[in-house]
C-alpha cells in the first residue's frame, strides 16, 4: 500500500500497513477477539462467514478519536460508517484475514456484503461483516472444509472467543459441528496456498492460527 493511502486510511489500515512493512520483526500491536457464524444455504451448503471482531480497549479508544462530532460521548453506527467502509476496503488487500480450505485447496471469497457495520460499546469497538465464499461448499464436502482467521504477519493478533467462538447458522438442525483448537504443522504452514497479495514467505501467522474443522455425522 502506498504511503499516500495512509493519509486517508483509518487507524486499523495504518497499523496493518505498518505491520506488513516489517514482517521480520512482526509482533502483535492490536488484539482482536473473533466470533464467527458460518452461514449456510437451503441445502445445508456452506455459503460464507459472518465475522464479529472486537478490538482491545486501548486500540478501540484510539480508533474513534475525533469521531464524536457533538461531544456527547456517543458513537452511532451511522457516524462510524465511514470508518467501517475504510476498514472493509483496506482489508481486501489482506484477504480479510480469512483463509478457507477444502482439504488442502484454498477457497476464494467474494466481497463483503454491504451490511457491514462498526459498533462502539463499553469502550470496545466491534466490526461485523459478512464474507461470502465465491463458491458454496456442498453439504457432503463439509467434512473436508476448514478455515482460520489470522494476520499472516501477526501484527494483528486475532483469537477466537472463549464463549461461542464458532457457530453455524442453519434453518434446520445441522449435521456437522465446528471443532476448535487444532493448529497446522510447520510444514502445512509453509506450504499453505495464500492469496496473490500475500507473500508466502511471510506467512508467520499461520503457525499460530487456530484452525476450525468440522465433525459430521
Amino acid at each position: 500500500m502506498k504511503l499516500s493511502t495512509l493519509v486517508k486510511a483509518s487507524a486499523i489500515v495504518s497499523m496493518l500497513c505498518f505491520g506488513l512493512a516489517g514482517f521480520a520483526s512482526a509482533h502483535p500491536h492490536v488484539w482482536v477477539t473473533v466470533q464467527t457464524e458460518v452461514e449456510t444455504g437451503p441445502n445445508q451448503e456452506i455459503t460464507g462467514f459472518k465475522h464479529r471482531w472486537t478490538f482491545d480497549e486501548m486500540y478501540s479508544e484510539y480508533a474513534v478519536v475525533g469521531l464524536d462530532n457533538n461531544g456527547d460521548g456517543v458513537y452511532t453506527e451511522e457516524g462510524l460508517r465511514p470508518l467501517a467502509q475504510t476498514n472493509i476496503e483496506a482489508l481486501k488487500e489482506f484477504d480479510y484475514f480469512t483463509f478457507a480450505f477444502l482439504g488442502k485447496d484454498r477457497l476464494k471469497t467474494g466481497d463483503p456484503l454491504p451490511d457491514y457495520r462498526l459498533e462502539y460499546k463499553d469502550k470496545l469497538l466491534t466490526l461485523t461483516f459478512r464474507l461470502p465464499l465465491a463458491k458454496p461448499v456442498p453439504r457432503d464436502s463439509v467434512k473436508d472444509f476448514n478455515f482460520a482467521v489470522y494476520d499472516p504477519g501477526i501484527f494483528v493478533a486475532l483469537g477466537f472467543a472463549q464463549k461461542a467462538p464458532v457457530t453455524i447458522a442453519s434453518a434446520q438442525p445441522y449435521p456437522c459441528r465446528p471443532r476448535t483448537g487444532e493448529r497446522p504443522s510447520g510444514q502445512e504452514a509453509s506450504q499453505a496456498q495464500l492469496g496473490e497479495n500475500i507473500d508466502p514467505r511471510s506467512n508467520i501467522g499461520m503457525q499460530f492460527a487456530e484452525r476450525i474443522t468440522f465433525d459430521c455425522k
